[in-house]
Parts: C-alpha cells; sequence; structure tokens
C-alpha cells in the first residue's frame, strides 16, 4: 500500500490534533511547526478536512482547527480513503473476488491479494486516532485473535504463505551429511 505525501502529511495533522485535543482551537502555524509540515500545504489538507467533517475551524485570536469528533472515533482508514481514495493497494475487494471466480490459472494469486488487502484495510480500520496519538510505539501489526482466524475469509490460508519455522528448515529431511 502506498501512501502520498497528502495523505501522511493529513494524518500527522490529525494525530497533532487528537494529541491536543482538549486544549481548543490550534493555529495552522502550531500544526505545521509541531509536525515539520509546509504551511501552505497544510492549509489545503485542512480545508479539504474541514470539508469532509473531520475538522472545524474557529477564526479569530483563538481560533484555529480541532477534531469535530473525538479522537477515539476516527479511524485512520476515514482519513486515508478521503485524501488517497480506496485503501486496496490491489484493487477493490470485489474486483479481486471476481478474478478469483473467473481466473483460475491466477485465483492462488489473487487470494494472496485479497487477503493482503483485507489484513490492511482490517489494520487500518481499527485503529483511531486516539490509539496512534496515545502510543506512539504501536506494535507492527495487530495479531488477529483466534475467533477472527476461524471466521475469518477462508479464501486463503496463511500457513501455507508461512516462512517455515527455524526448527522445520533443520529437520533431518533438510539436512545432508
Amino acid at each position: 500500500m502506498k501512501i502520498s505525501q497528502k495523505g501522511l502529511y493529513a494524518l500527522q495533522a490529525m494525530i497533532m490534533l487528537a494529541r491536543h485535543h482538549q486544549q481548543g482551537p490550534i493555529k495552522i502555524r502550531e500544526i505545521a511547526v509541531e509536525e515539520r509540515l509546509p504551511e501552505k500545504f497544510l492549509e489545503i489538507i485542512l480545508i479539504e478536512l474541514k470539508n469532509a467533517r473531520m475538522v472545524e475551524s474557529t477564526r479569530g485570536a483563538r481560533g484555529g482547527y480541532r477534531l469535530r469528533r473525538a479522537p477515539s472515533d476516527i479511524h485512520l482508514s476515514e482519513v486515508m480513503r478521503l485524501i488517497d481514495g480506496p485503501l486496496a493497494p490491489f484493487g477493490d475487494a470485489d474486483h479481486l473476488r471476481d478474478l478469483i471466480s473467473h481466473d483460475a490459472s491466477h485465483r492462488a494469486l489473487y487470494k494472496v491479494f485479497l487477503a493482503v488487502r483485507n489484513a490492511a484495510a482490517r489494520i487500518l480500520e481499527s485503529t483511531t486516532l486516539a490509539d496512534v496519538a496515545s502510543s506512539p510505539d504501536l506494535p507492527d501489526t495487530k495479531k488477529p485473535s483466534r475467533k477472527q482466524k476461524i471466521d475469518g475469509d477462508h479464501s486463503f490460508s496463511p500457513s501455507a504463505a508461512r516462512e517455515p519455522d527455524l526448527e522445520e528448515s533443520r529437520s533431518p529431511a533438510h539436512v545432508r551429511d
């Protein structure tokens, strides 16, 4: 998945606003300085976020921007979809399912792409601004619960794509004397 520079700046600004949520409106200049973002580009991004009703602005000496909702109610996926469009790195899910159904020779490949798309979307849809703002050292991935593994999409088996354990690669079948 590739995120644009605009998308990255939007996320950085939104996370900064989440960290300062209780402080009221924050001036564009303060956001730009704290996050090291270009002020003019940030202004364009904030207007887009305002038009989408994700942030609100207040005029005047004490004015600035703030989140319209609580940071715990805004998911990373919302910001990314607004700025960069669909989350899918390999096309949308319906298109991939269609390819799986109609292209037998490449079915396994499209199943992998669908699994990657679903995993990325699941992480972004379950991570909020509050999660990132309060914990800058988030783990690399959120491991699915046992129930998610059982109830999840069975079109791709993670065990088939996993790397072999170190012990498996040292098993007698792989060792030559």
